[in-house]
């Protein structure tokens, strides 16, 4: 079997349905690339010379001139921001042409608002579509866009709803003039030295590269803090880099074991960002990646006594007006005629959706990162234990991280089909709004009604695997959730097998993704693996072993990495590792799926010249990428618990070091690690880039990466052309490479603890 990577859900194909929402733009300072005055103006009464002709405004908006600026009163409460509209029609616009929108805006209350270019009827595509800060100061905005068809009567729609308090609009002096090509982007990549901006183990690798097109070695210099020189030597000129295109020499400093801060590299005059050599650099990011689950809670009030104020909030959709609720949530139309109690588990990216197979994969390696510390030894189960972590069930006698599990679990269990029903025992696939919301919109604001989308035997199979596996790990803990979980595996087993081939609607992506996926035989392999080391039956052992999958390396471990539509891997990777009565045989191949998986990936990184486990056989770079790279080195460390070989270890730690900062673009993809981290990820409540008054993503939040399919306007804006390693950019828009999710966060999460546990690097006999 051959899985290709399912473009991951578009969270704001909003942009498509409700008035370009989310369109891309190109913002440039006040000034730039203006027009020739002989360009024609397309906006009529741009300066309220002539009052308010040619322009019109959304009802429950009144608009009017004041002091030769058009200012409308919006109310309090608008909860999207085309509830509010002022706006002008009939605007030409002729493909290929390069056009410039400028205006000066106020608002009395800080507010964001967007200013879009588009059809002035459904579908509503956008052109243009910017978000922008406003306040009580006068600012002149400049955006340029280039149209990419034509229009007879396009529209400028200043949509300025959103907001929970009343406040007074005004705009004057628009104008939308041709002939204006936006500059090309070009990435800030920093300094061409790219390190590990956290840092290195002692007795770890410690490698980095340099962009440069000489042609000979050159000179490379290590200094501490101080500025004392600990180690020299000479780069190795590694040709042309086919994942970014850039000419690229390699350096290593691997002998160098001292611990300390602020080391640097120097290369031929160019200094790297700052880093440390030690043995506890990544305890930290343990803590903050799984405290991205609780953060991500739904259904529970997020403690600032646990989170901070910045990041505290009400409880989301508890039936709390604006909210639906999802304690009483009903069907699609046609689906089912009963009601669920769906409420609890975690938000599962941008969005509000709650996705059963995107949760599945990300619960079950939240287990595995604990179950790994019942099965290897050299594994510590401290930072997961009762009390350590950032969530509020302390004192239980539980581990923290079993703990956060439940609360997904939890529902997942929830969205089983009950008994008595057509389907029964099946799982809904999804639960998310009725239509897309605009960003930003915290959960506790949300006002779209909510809905169960139809079961499907992907969902039912990944209920099956994840409850059999909480089974096993509860039964010491909470006996009859243990009981409850294996009730449910079992149920949803049975429902699948009786019927195995009902699969989701690729076209159900309104309000939420639709995470199709047209080939479950790795959601059953997964599942009877999963059954069969909590039950230890036969029936299950036989369904592991006659499985299509089993002993093909390349079918059960994908070259590009595991994904939520990929996952027979995870029950190799438990099968390889929990104790089971698989014959010594049996084990030994399973092991070896492993191990040669593990090979492939390590070679992959020794061969590459930044180091990443990851090489997709098309070349291409797939929506996040990041986390496929985390899923590689979750098998390279599984592989390195297995048989000690240090090989397995180094890749692991070379695609930390890509992920934190020895990449193409010079960029830490996690929020708060590095110099120069990631921090306006595609996120509805952590907004920071788009309302002043929220926050960025929390500390170890792991943004998607590079995406050369570049599905969103932002990306394909600016990243035109990108080569595949490239395809980035650090803004909130941009969901198709700077989306954060539970699946991404939860292979972090697992490697994090890993890495963590080498201590300085020294290897390890399992």
């Amino acid at each position: 079997m051959s899985h290709q990577q399912p473009h991951r859900k578009r969270t704001a194909r909003l942009a498509a349905a409700l008035a370009g929402l989310l369109a891309g733009a190109l913002v440039v300072p006040a000034g730039a690339a203006e027009p020739a005055e002989d360009v024609p103006e397309l906006i009529s009464n741009g300066d309220f010379s002539n009052g308010t002709t040619s322009w019109w405004w959304t009802a429950g908006s009144p608009a009017a001139v004041v002091d030769g600026r058009l200012c409308a009163e919006v109310p309090a409460g608008t909860a999207n921001p085309w509830d509010a509209i002022i706006g002008q029609n009939a605007l030409p616009l002729t493909a290929g042409e390069g056009y410039t929108l400028s205006y000066t805006a106020t608002a009395t209350t800080p507010v964001t608002i967007r200013a879009n270019v588009q059809m002035a009827t459904e579908p509503w595509t956008t052109e243009l579509g910017a978000a922008q800060p406003v306040g009580p100061t006068a600012a002149r905005v400049t955006h340029t866009f280039t149209a990419s068809a034509d229009h007879t009567a396009a529209q400028l729609a200043f949509q300025i709803g959103g907001s929970a308090a009343a406040y007074t609009f005004c705009v004057d002096d628009v104008s939308l003039r041709g002939g204006t090509q936006p500059p090309p982007y070009e990435p800030d990549t920093g300094s061409p030295v790219r390190v590990n901006q956290v840092g290195y183990l002692p007795h770890g690798p410690k490698g980095g590269t340099v962009v440069s097109d000489a042609a000979a070695p050159l000179p490379w210099t290590l200094t501490d803090a101080r500025g004392a020189t600990r180690a020299s030597g000479t780069t190795t000129p590694a040709g042309v880099d086919p994942t970014s295109r850039q000419h690229v020499h390699t350096f290593d400093f691997s002998a160098v074991t001292t611990a300390g801060e602020g080391y640097t590299v120097t290369v031929a005059g160019e200094r790297s960002e700052p880093f440390a050599i030690g043995d506890g650099l990544y305890s930290s990011l343990v803590t903050d990646a799984l405290a991205y689950f609780y953060h991500n809670r739904s259904g529970i009030e997020i403690d600032a006594d646990i989170v901070g104020e910045q990041y505290a909030r009400p409880a989301g959709h508890l039936n709390v007006s604006p909210n639906q609720g999802d304690d009483d949530v009903p069907c699609q139309p046609g689906v089912c005629d009963y009601r669920l109690d769906a409420a609890g588990g975690w938000y599962d990216a941008g969005d509000h959706g709650k996705y059963v197979v995107n949760g599945g994969i990300s619960v079950a390696q939240l287990m595995s990162a604990y179950e790994r510390t019942l099965t290897e030894e050299s594994a510590d189960g401290t930072p997961f234990a009762d009390g350590r972590l950032r969530l509020p069930e302390h004192g239980n006698r539980v581990p923290d991280i079993l703990d956060e599990v439940r609360w997904e679990m939890d529902f997942l269990m929830r969205m089983q089909v009950p008994a008595g029903e057509p389907l029964a025992g099946m799982v809904h696939h999804k639960l998310h709004d009725k239509a897309w919301t605009g960003l930003p919109t915290p959960p506790h604001t949300d006002p779209q009604p909510r809905e169960l989308h139809p079961p499907t035997t992907a969902a039912t199979l990944n209920l099956a695997a994840t409850a059999a596996q909480c089974a096993r790990l509860f039964a010491r803990y909470d006996a009859a959730f243990a009981t409850r979980c294996r009730t449910a595996a079992l149920t949803a087993w049975n429902a699948a097998k009786a019927h195995p081939d009902v699969l989701a609607d690729p076209n159900d992506g309104t309000g939420g993704g639709a995470y199709p996926d047209d080939d479950v035989r790795d959601e059953f392999y997964w599942a009877a693996a999963e059954l069969f080391l909590t039950t230890g039956k036969d029936v299950y052992r036989q369904e592991v072993l006659r499985s299509p999958l089993h002993g093909d390396t390349d079918a059960v471990f994908p070259r590009g990495g595991m994904s939520w539509g990929a996952v027979a891997g995870l029950g190799a990777l438990d099968l390889a590792t929990v104790p089971n009565k698989l014959t010594a045989t049996q084990r030994k191949a399973v092991r070896a799926m492993v191990t040669k998986a593990a090979d492939g990936y390590a070679a992959d990184s020794a061969r590459t010249a930044y180091g990443l486990p990851y090489a997709p056989p098309d070349g291409h770079y797939v929506w996040g990428s990041n986390s496929q790279v985390a899923n590689n080195m979750v098998v390279l460390a599984t592989a390195h618990d297995l048989t000690g070989r240090t090989v397995y270890r180094d890749a692991v730690l070379r695609g930390l070091d890509y992920l934190l900062g020895r990449n193409p673009l010079n960029q830490s993809y996690v929020t708060g690690y590095g110099e120069r981290d990631a921090h306006n990820q595609h996120h509805r409540f952590w907004a920071h880039q788009l309302d002043p008054s929220l926050p960025n993503p929390a500390p170890g939040s792991l943004a998607g990466g590079p995406n050369d399919a570049i599905q969103d306007p932002v990306a394909q804006a600016k990243l035109k052309g990108c080569a595949p390693a490239m395809c980035y950019i650090d803004d909130i828009e941009s969901w198709s490479t700077n989306e954060i999710t539970i699946n991404w966060n939860a292979p972090l999460a697992w490697v994090a603890a890993y890495a963590d546990g080498l201590g300085d690097g020294t290897a390890r006999t399992p």
